[in-house]
């Protein structure tokens, strides 16, 4: 773990300064503007398109439609799709065009690209294009999509079930259901959002006919993955593809996709030979940047007679929007709800049941926390259902049911191996830091102010890192300087500052002399990925300190041979190769700063490591208070006790820590999209209409680490990423539905907008008084 204290994330100077490189600050000489039609209806024909007048334009360089993206020959979007569902099935993909073609989908589904010398002609030619569409049935919901008579969104997908998953044992599930003294049931919904990241979605694009090459500026999580699926799309090899993605205005998942406008600037600067460039506004960015959530969640959970759980029968409705996205069909299966399915809980049997539903809405995929919170937030939710039935103290429920330390490692009864955890701890910190036992008092005090008070407690457990191999470079510069190539693109983590640092501890040289270069267009080609799933330190991180140890081990044969001594007798420790019992000493530094008649230095490292997944977990307590008479809610206190394995960066950590809670929250108090049932139309496609957290929203967090290092990567690092909202969304949830339960709400979705508070208080009060009568 690392002591020293902060200096500041060494990005941060460039970024608050102006000086960020993000896609919109790309500038090539004589680019061209790109602008895009978009469906302005959920679902329809398109019977025909006239983009005459607008290629007539002045100024106007090309218009593409959807018959120009079928004609080019490329396959549609991909989507992860190797794992198998109920009876071998594979997941069903639909092609997804750069843009629509015969038929529209979703409102802001691009239809046609308009290029030109500037934004402003590309946009008044737009306005020129004619669309005639034939409307056809909308389906907003994934209960409506999968009735009987509902109208097929792609025509050989019948019943729009893009796949039906299952696991765990059924048998065993529903004989411990069968046999239980009690079972309680719960149905929640996790609502769509929004990412909306600080950056909208944009993308430049150049072509080079000679190699037949592209070069592309976007926002990105992952430049590896896009190369791969731009390799599958287009049938090029991986090297056609210079991928630059330097600054990102903020990731959450749905910066990890590629999207059908790259693909249309990518064939409008191959026809028209220039630099195409386009920004998109915040609008596209809402209806056409891939949502999070959308999943209809029950859960049935059994109890025996002395509060024990037996058994969990999940089934989840996931609303996938018109499309797969990457990344939606994973998060929704066999990521989060399959490796954490028993989350802290120690149930021998569980069963799980996810249909997967195409809709005419904007396609779902990862979102912060990318299914962990749904697990979450059913679990919790389930316990404290199990709490209310049985008579026993949610508290004391835990307790009793909760994993031990002695447990781990642990294989699940759904073949997840996690790695380490002290629950009871996590449990009993964080009770004690928000004073959970003194909170009578202040439910009372609260009430003669005329307020409901409620206080939620939420344990949960997520995997993070992944399996495969990650592989990094560590090359040595002019005057001894290191340079480490990775696959980690920040997103605002700060790996500018903790994989120097990391690296720097190894070689007891400065940090300020090694510099991360990522999504480095000069980079060696390195297997691995980028940074998503809480996976960056415990991959790129692992990689780093495993390559810098080969270094030093390098660096004690070099030493051996200047010190004319054998590499046995050579020690190391804080940047000095030594010789116990003489004066023979030399600095690592000295050995990079020497010049090697050699082609390349022969401290150059290339490494790579095999990954394992590990599973933080947490218990965190959300205290509100909710004002009856306008139904306005308010956190009054927010402990978070977690453990993410070993810290090498407190402030880093407990940065993402912040970010992760705040979304949470955004999701649990206000943030929602809205669809019209009947059109179809986005009415919630701007900030007039679409809620987003400020910080007035949110207390100060009290922060506990209380880390168990994981033994799954030699850095023993867990994730921290998705930790925030994974364990607030459930917390907020229970402390808003403790409040509302003095009033008689028992149940009640979120977002806990003060309309939703209000208007479920009044019909709780109606409902009170026809009862009286």
């Amino acid at each position: 773990m690392s002591d020293e204290k902060f200096a500041g994330r060494r990005e941060d100077l460039r970024l608050v300064t102006g000086r960020g490189s993000y896609t919109a600050d790309m500038d090539a000489s004589g680019q061209a503007a790109a602008c895009f039609v978009r469906s302005d209806r959920a679902h329809a024909k398109i019977v025909r398109i006239n983009a005459e007048e607008a290629r007539a334009a002045p100024s106007v360089l090309a218009v593409l439609t959807g018959a120009d993206a079928v004609a080019a020959g490329w396959k549609g979007l991909p989507a992860m799709a190797f794992f198998k569902g109920v009876g071998g099935a594979t997941l069903r993909v639909p092609p997804r065009y750069a843009l629509a073609h015969d038929r529209v989908r979703f409102v802001g589904e691009p239809v046609a690209v308009v290029i030109a010398e500037t934004q402003y002609i590309a946009q008044d030619a737009a306005e020129l294009i004619a669309i005639e569409y034939e409307e056809l049935p909308v389906l907003v919901e994934a209960a409506d999509a999968i009735a009987a008579e509902a109208v097929r969104v792609h025509e050989g997908i019948p019943g729009n079930l893009a796949f039906h998953y299952e696991y765990g044992n059924r048998q065993a599930a529903e004989d411990a259901i069968a046999a239980a003294a009690r079972v309680v049931r719960v149905e929640l919904r996790a609502q769509r959002i929004s990412g909306n990241p600080m950056e909208p979605k944009s993308c430049a694009a150049s072509y080079d006919p000679a190699g037949d090459t592209f070069e592309l500026y976007v926002p990105s999580q992952g430049t590896t993955d896009l190369k791969n699926a731009l390799s599958e799309i287009t049938g090029l090899p991986t090297e056609r593809f210079r991928i630059h993605s330097v600054d990102v205005g903020g990731g959450f998942g749905v910066r990890n996709e590629l999207y059908p406008e790259f693909l249309a600037a990518m064939l409008a600067a191959r026809k028209t030979g220039r630099v195409v460039k386009w920004t998109g506004t915040r609008s596209e960015t809402i209806s056409g940047d891939h949502h999070g959530r959308g999943a209809d969640l029950a859960g049935e959970l059994a109890i025996d007679r002395d509060g024990r759980f037996v058994g969990l029968r999940v089934e989840w409705l996931v609303n996938l929007g018109a499309f797969c996205s990457n990344a939606g069909p994973l998060i929704n299966t066999i990521s989060s709800p399959t490796s954490s399915a028993i989350s802290l809980y120690n149930v021998p049997a569980i069963y799980g049941r996810h249909r997967l539903v195409f809709t005419t809405t904007t396609p779902t995929t990862a979102y912060r926390g990318a299914g962990r919170p749904n697990v979450s937030y059913l679990w919790e939710r389930l316990v404290e259902e199990a709490a209310a039935a049985t008579g026993i103290d949610s508290v004391e429920l835990r307790r009793r049911n909760i994993l031990r330390k002695e447990m781990f490692p642990m294989r699940t009864p759904t073949n997840s191996n996690y790695d380490s955890a002290d629950p009871p701890h996590l449990l009993t910190t964080a009770l004690q830091a928000a004073d959970w036992s003194g909170f009578a008092p202040r439910r009372k005090e609260a009430a003669r102010r005329g307020k409901l008070r409620g206080i939620g407690l939420a344990m949960f457990l997520e995997p993070s890192g992944g399996t495969g191999k990650e592989q990094v470079e560590i090359r040595v510069e002019s005057g001894g300087r290191l340079s480490m190539y990775a696959n980690a693109g920040p997103s605002g983590q700060g790996h500018e500052t903790v994989f120097p640092t990391i690296v720097a501890n190894v070689l007891g040289i400065p940090a300020d002399k090694i510099a991360l270069r990522y999504n480095d267009t000069a980079a060696p080609k390195l297997a691995g990925t980028g940074s998503f799933g809480s996976r960056s330190l415990i991959s790129h991180g692992s990689a780093l300190q495993t390559a810098a140890k080969e270094i030093v081990e390098k660096g004690r044969k070099l030493a051996a041979a200047q010190l004319e001594v054998a590499p046995s007798d050579v020690s190391f420790e804080h940047g000095e190769y030594s010789v116990a019992g003489t004066d023979l000493r030399i600095g690592l530094q000295t050995l990079l700063e020497r010049k090697w008649n050699e082609p390349a230095h022969p401290l150059d490292t290339n490494t790579i490591i095999d990954l394992a997944h590990a599973f933080p977990s947490g218990a965190h307590v959300a205290e509100v208070e909710i004002d009856p008479e306008t139904g306005e809610l308010a956190v009054v206190n927010y402990v978070a006790v977690d453990d993410c394995g070993t810290v090498y960066n407190h402030t880093l950590v407990e940065g993402q820590l912040h970010g992760g809670v705040m979304q949470g929250l955004g999701q649990a108090v206000g943030e929602r999209i809205v669809y019209d049932p009947e059109s179809g139309q986005l009415l919630s496609g701007s900030f007039m209409d679409y809620f987003m957290p400020r910080a007035e929203d949110l207390p100060r967090i009290t922060l506990i680490d209380c880390g168990v290092p994981s033994p799954a990567n030699p850095l023993g690092a867990k994730g921290t990423g998705e930790a925030g909202a994974t364990g607030s969304v459930p917390a907020l949830a229970n402390a808003v539905l403790d409040a509302l339960k003095t009033a008689g709400v028992r149940k009640l979705d979120m977002p806990y907008t003060p309309d939703r508070v209000w208007q479920a208080l009044r019909h709780s009060e109606q409902n009170r008084a026809a009862h009286q009568r």
